[in-house]
This record gives structure tokens, sequence and C-alpha cells, in this order.
């Protein structure tokens, strides 16, 4: 009989021993490469949900297609102005809460 010898990871030590423990460089670069990665999932799904080609989304932010597509493959990381002119684009918006 085969039995399966899958273990729970706790998965923040497992950050940790991958990618150092917070504070650290080595952590800093992964946790920007991880959110530059998430937002540039989102703003593809919500360029796809809008209808909109990276083209037709280039035109209506005032950019190339090329830097559409470098944001959407977690590349470029869009300065905060660029990042609200694709909101406003899509017919999204952003709200901030304290946390």
């Amino acid at each position: 009989m085969n039995t399966n010898s899958h273990m729970i990871t706790n998965i923040s030590e497992q950050l940790e021993k991958e990618f150092g423990k917070h504070g650290t460089p080595e952590r800093a670069k992964f946790d920007e490469d991880a959110y530059a990665f998430y937002t540039s999932q989102i703003l593809l799904d919500a360029r796809k949900n809008a209808g909109l080609t990276q083209c037709e989304l280039a035109e209506r932010i005032g950019v190339d297609k090329s830097y559409v597509s470098r944001i959407e493959k977690g590349i470029t990381v869009p300065s905060v102005a660029a990042f609200y002119r694709i909101v406003n684009a899509l017919g999204l918006s952003v709200e901030l809460h304290p946390t």
C-alpha cells in the first residue's frame, strides 16, 4: 500500500528559509518582486475584463504597447502616476484603508 507522506508546511518558515527573515535585503527583494507580480496580474485581468487590448490601453494612457506588456509581465513596476492612469483607463478605482 502506497501512503502519502505530505506534511503541512508553515509558509512563513518556508519563506524565511528560502528568502531570509523580514528586514533582510534578500527578503525585501522577494517581497518587492512578489508585489510587482501580484499587481501585474490584477492589471492584466482588469484589462481583459474591460475587453481592451494592450494597444488600446496604451493609447488611453499615452504610452507604447511594450510598456503595458512589461507591466503585465511584472518586469516593470509602474510609477504611482502611471498606475492611477491605468486604473482610471480601466474604469477602476483605488481605495486606501488604514490597517
